[in-house]
């Protein structure tokens, strides 16, 4: 049978495994435990006890660890050389603010495949790549081989052997307090943002070691001197808490299943030279739990059937008690998709045991899963895994839910649902219904956990309106799937009586499930599955139900977060309608006797955050594309442009809602309890974000793109620009004073447009003195300046004509030449 491997096996032992071969048992006959010995004294190495001595703290584990004074020494079995083991890196302990607050304690930073190998008396700790693979019996194997030499990540000197010379110890102190780009958590660029000079040895050390039957960890203290740290009072230093966990990878491995774009999941990819293809063959793996039936010839009559070995999550012991049903329900809630895989009791929820019942239950331990309760005030929720590269096989999850991730839903729920839902008028919100988001929020981050990424397209597979039916609502949740971000049913009205609120799972998940999860007994291979997988993709073909989408290319209307239906306009004036209901009641819904506004003011600015949330999902629309994923053997195209109705109807809402004064936000009497000036300032951010988001060249290209390859029946980049114009100057065109909003609004309408034609001068990239988008800008600033020039003194207001003149002024600068 031919062996695949990928390049690592054989370049390990063909750089590494040669030598290490002849050292331990060379051409002698002797045994190798025999060489070591001679080798050991022949060197004049130092004997175990004189290294690891009495005063050592020793954990025992994959390998036996020894902390001696401040020295930290890894006794590695020799059995152990040569085996793959995944080296995630993660921050333990972050600083406030690093990284723009967007870093949190728990983030992942790198993960990679090592291999710990001997070279005489050193040990070296090399990474192994398994991107590129071929046979080991294919001619072109070889060349694979020296064309992937792998880098050696540490290198240590062999200090002892143990007594019976089947373990090597080495003293590893600078792999963790030396500045490792592979495994340290501040990069490059954060680096140059924050000025690093230097990591101080002096105050960067080992803070803590374990060993568990399968992975150690170490967490250590890195100390940068920095010029500007991201807080001041930081004494000019950037301190972080690092953890390394080393993990042992099966030797038995899974078999892995190749990635099909039109179903979401994390993948892993692959370069096969093995091709008959005239290039490398490029694919991705999926990255899934090992489930395998009990009982094959029971699970192919189609019978529910345990897996060998179930998925397991304890819940961290400081979870508090009141929300452990609300986490236990998240995590079973998968069972009805694994169902729909074929497995019972496939996921399972464990609180965690007491010391009595296992003394050394840690949730470091790679055999314990475990959801994580941080009590942080970061306001968030993650579901990382640990994945086995070789094979897509998930190890290990830590889901992670911060505490202060319950003061997002709290204040969503109120600003999304309050005109709908009295219970949500409250900022302490009903421990049912906030216990129902927080099982939704679990749910969500372990179907990361379980392999599958955000499907911002499935909210787009219900119609709008239907999201204000009860009974549509209760038996198919705000969308197709719990891994899209539809939180709050914003779209539901006051008069919609037993609306659902929440998200719940929905006919994606159990799709999706199935197709990555479902055991194919015939298949013996990868690429042996691939005829029944496309086979269940056919299926459902042409169901908007069961599309994907991953939204982060910002093209497709339909592929956004937190976008509720099929009808991204329609949805987002139900979201302004109910807005408009709950800003003049913030007031009595946040206020607490005895205490400040603080709490009014967050949740204000939060509101206007998703009102600037909304515009976005419908300037999405103006020079959109929809995608639908398909393959050659589908009909149909996979990109088509966005009806010219609905553009129409997307941009007369931004000129009726996004472009004008919004007095609805401006209640007076809540502004003056929380700020003393800033109203209008927030006004021209928001639309100005949204002005120059709505003008952003990419979207004006493909317009123009689209009018030229569609010919009639498109909306133009002519017409965009002539209606916004005729929105946004109106009372130019009807002779009326314009207010500070307003003035605000025209000026940075004047300076986008001004901003393109700048462009020209100096410009390195021949694409955009190319562009007619220039052109495009120049005729429009020229026609604007010929209608305030007709029209400016239609209005006795002389602010508003300073206004008019100041615009003319600017449009001139905009359009000279020699700027």
């Amino acid at each position: 049978m031919i062996k695949k491997l990928s390049t690592l096996g054989l370049l390990a032992f063909a750089v590494m495994g040669c030598q290490t071969q002849g050292k331990v048992a060379g051409n002698t006959g002797k045994s190798p435990n025999a060489t070591v010995q001679a080798s050991k004294n022949s060197n004049g190495l130092k004997s175990y006890n004189e290294v690891i001595t009495s005063q050592a703290v020793t954990d025992d584990g994959l390998f036996n660890t020894h902390r001696v004074g401040d020295k930290l020494y890894f006794e590695i079995p020799l059995d152990l050389m040569e085996k793959d083991m995944l080296l995630v890196s993660r921050i333990a302990q972050v600083p406030s603010g690093f990284g723009g607050g967007y870093v949190n304690a728990g983030s992942k930073v790198n993960e990679q495949v090592v291999r710990w190998s001997r070279r005489g008396d050193n040990v070296d700790l090399k990474v192994i790549s398994f991107e590129n693979e071929s046979d080991e019996d294919s001619p072109i194997y070889q060349s694979v081989l020296v064309n992937n030499f792998f880098p050696i990540l540490y290198s240590a000197k062999i200090a002892a052997y143990n007594s019976d010379s089947t373990a090597v110890v080495a003293e590893v102190n600078s792999l963790f307090e030396n500045d490792i780009e592979a495994i340290n958590g501040v990069s490059s660029s954060l680096k140059k943002r924050y000025k690093v000079k230097k990591l101080d040895s002096n105050r960067s050390y080992i803070e803590s070691v374990r060993s568990f039957p399968k992975n150690i960890e170490v967490k250590h203290v890195m100390t940068y001197e920095a010029e500007e740290p991201p807080e001041r009072g930081q004494a000019g230093t950037i301190s972080l808490m690092m953890n390394q966990s080393m993990v042992l990878l099966p030797d038995d491995k899974m078999q892995p299943r190749i990635a099909d774009y039109r179903v979401g999941w994390f993948t892993t990819k692959k370069f096969d030279y093995d091709s008959e293809e005239l290039k490398s063959d490029d694919y991705e793996i999926i990255r899934r739990w090992r489930l395998e039936p009990t009982d094959v010839e029971a699970y192919k009559r189609g019978e529910l059937v345990e897996p060998v070995k179930p998925i397991v999550y304890y819940l961290d012991p400081g979870t508090p008690e009141k929300w452990r049903p609300y986490f236990r329900q998240g995590i079973e809630d998968w069972n009805v998709a694994f169902e729909a895989a074929g497995f019972k009791n496939a996921i399972i929820a464990k609180d965690p045991p007491s010391k009595e019942e296992d003394p050394d239950f840690s949730p470091e331990d790679v055999r314990y899963s475990v959801v994580r309760y941080v009590a942080s005030t970061t306001r968030n929720a993650t579901g990382p895994s640990v994945t086995d590269p070789r094979t897509g096989e998930i190890i290990e999850s830590d889901i992670i839910w911060y505490h202060n991730h319950l003061r997002s839903y709290r204040n969503r729920y109120m600003i999304e649902a309050g005109a709908q839902n009295p219970s949500a008028r409250t900022l302490n919100t009903p421990e049912e219904e906030i216990g129902e988001m927080m099982r939704m929020v679990i749910a969500h981050e372990i179907g990361h956990a379980l392999g599958l990424p955000h499907n911002m397209k499935a909210s787009a597979a219900y119609p709008t309106d239907s999201l204000r039916s009860a009974s549509f609502t209760q038996e198919y949740g705000l969308t197709p799937s719990i891994m899209d971000y539809a939180r709050v049913n914003y779209v539901a009205q006051p008069e919609d009586e037993g609306v659902r609120f929440i998200r719940m799972m929905g006919p994606y998940d159990l799709y999706a499930i199935n197709w990555g999860y479902r055991y194919i007994p015939e298949a013996k291979s990868a690429r042996e599955e691939k005829a029944t997988l496309d086979k269940w993709i056919a299926e459902k073909a042409g169901d908007p139900v069961y599309e994907f989408g991953g939204g982060y290319d910002g093209v497709d209307p339909q592929s956004q977060r937190e976008s509720l239906g099929d009808d991204q306009v329609m949805a987002s004036e139900y979201g302004l309608a109910n807005l408009k209901k709950v800003v003049p009641n913030l007031i009595e819904w946040t206020s607490k006797d005895g205490y400040g506004y603080d709490e009014l003011a967050e949740v204000y600015r939060e509101l206007t955050g998703m009102w600037r949330g909304y515009i976005s999902h419908v300037i999405a629309n103006v020079g959109g594309v929809y995608e639908t994923r398909k393959t050659s053997d589908q009909e149909g195209a996979i990109y088509s442009p966005v009806p010219e109705e609905m553009q129409k109807k997307a941009v007369a809402f931004l000129n009726n809602h996004a472009f004008t004064s919004p007095e609805w936000l401006l209640e007076r009497d809540l502004l003056d309890r929380i700020e003393s000036s800033g109203a209008i300032e927030r006004v021209q951010a928001l639309q100005t974000n949204s002005l120059n988001n709505l003008l952003n060249e990419k979207r004006l290209q493909r317009m123009i793109t689209n009018e030229q390859v569609n010919g009639r029946d498109v909306y133009t980049a002519v017409e965009l620009m002539k209606d916004l114009r005729t929105g946004i100057f109106k009372e130019l065109y009807a002779g009326q004073r314009t207010d500070a909003y307003r003035r605000n609004l025209q000026r940075s309408f004047v300076d986008a447009a001004s901003s393109y034609v700048r462009k020209v001068n100096g410009a390195e990239d021949d694409r955009i003195l190319k562009s007619d988008v220039i052109a495009l800008m120049r005729g429009e600033m020229e026609r604007l300046k010929r209608d305030i020039s007709q029209r400016k003194s239609r209005v006795n207001d002389p602010l508003t004509q300073y206004h008019w003149n100041d615009l003319i002024a600017r449009i001139d600068q905009g359009l000279r030449m020699d700027l």
